[in-house]
């Protein structure tokens, strides 16, 4: 199992310091974020795979962003985010279409992004319209040989299981955020895998608290201060048979930031050993 960490791709300035770094701390992989179409370009995509062979780091997945605004509450979180809001869905299936030709560029098979609050009534007439959607992004990247990630979080994990069965495509896969479940309030994340484990191709390695009023989501932590068991989240992850990427993800900024994803590493990875070499 291999550990890594985020990259922002916001442009392409300073993008060669911060793969130095993540080599400097060790790391060989990373999920690379971005949220700037402007930036995936077919001549950046040349430059940033020369950096990636330099610095001798694989990229497990592309996080793609999309265009609009974005609101991470509960309630304009519902109007906002993903491709639910049937005002930006198009524009934002062009996004998503756009960025996975761009990491097919890379030689990245996973692309991950958030859907939204995708509707847990399976008779609301959007929940239909949002799985079309998704159906059409699915099968553009299908045609690169890709798969389509949804980043847990904003549903429930039957309804997420519900929108890949009624997608119907074998090209749809998870990117567990441990902490998200619990942010949103939606879910544990080691019982999670008992709905959708199978579908498990990268993981978000982050803690967390769960919400405290009706508006806002729960609070993120250092790993190992939140609700999250990594204990046994990485024992069912065995038992599922996952020995894939596994990306720290610490939503804060400056040199804690850095200092916490180290701490981080060194705490997953003896529960790891522990775990894996108990075979």
């Amino acid at each position: 199992m291999k550990i890594g960490t985020c990259v922002s791709l916001s442009s392409m300035e300073g993008i060669s310091e911060k793969l130095k770094l993540l080599r400097e701390n060790h790391f060989d992989s990373c999920q690379l974020i971005s949220w700037n179409p402007s930036v995936w370009t077919d001549e950046n995509a040349v430059t940033l795979k020369k950096l990636l062979t330099q610095y001798e780091i694989t990229v497990s997945a592309f996080w793609c962003g999309w265009e609009g605004p974005r609101i991470w509450d509960f309630y304009d979180g519902q109007l906002t985010l993903g491709l639910i809001p049937p005002e930006y869905r198009q524009m934002r299936i062009q996004n998503l279409c756009m960025g996975a030709d761009f990491a097919h560029k890379l030689g990245i098979s996973d692309v991950v992004t958030h859907m939204g609050f995708i509707p847990e009534n399976p008779n609301d007439p959007n929940f239909n319209a949002f799985c079309v959607a998704v159906r059409t992004v699915a099968l553009h990247l299908k045609e690169n040989g890709q798969f389509l990630l949804f980043e847990t979080g904003q549903e429930t994990p039957v309804t997420m299981l519900r929108c890949f069965e009624q997608v119907g495509l074998d090209n749809l896969g998870v990117n567990l955020d441990t902490a998200n479940l619990i942010l949103y309030g939606k879910a544990n994340p080691v019982d999670a895998l008992d709905v959708f484990g199978r579908y498990v191709r990268n993981i978000h390695a982050k803690d967390g608290l769960y919400p405290t009023n009706g508006h806002d989501l729960g609070k993120e932590t250092r790993i190992g201060e939140g609700k999250v068991d990594f204990r046994a989240l990485f024992a069912r992850l065995h038992a599922l048979g996952y020995d894939s990427y596994v990306t720290i993800e610490r939503e804060i900024s400056g040199d804690q930031q850095l200092i916490d994803i180290l701490e981080s590493r060194e705490y997953l990875q003896s529960i790891i050993n522990e775990i894996y070499a108990a075979e």
